[in-house]
């Protein structure tokens, strides 16, 4: 399957905190887009959709 990444939404515009997600046929691709060959994090389509709520929200992530 080919990867397509893109930015996130809620990535910064002033591109101090840019996200790149990808759907991987069974996981979701998470990098840094200012360094895509430093690797990449894949959650669970659930973990996912739990880590994007929480930001929503404002929670802290660590």
């Amino acid at each position: 399957m080919s990867q397509l990444w893109r930015k996130a939404s809620r990535s910064n515009t002033q591109g101090n905190e840019c996200v790149e997600v990808a759907d991987l046929g069974g996981g979701v691709g998470m990098r840094d887009s200012k360094a895509p060959e430093a690797g990449h994090l894949v959650l669970t389509p659930e973990a996912f959709g739990l880590l994007v709520d929480r930001l929503k929200r404002g929670d802290q992530v660590s």
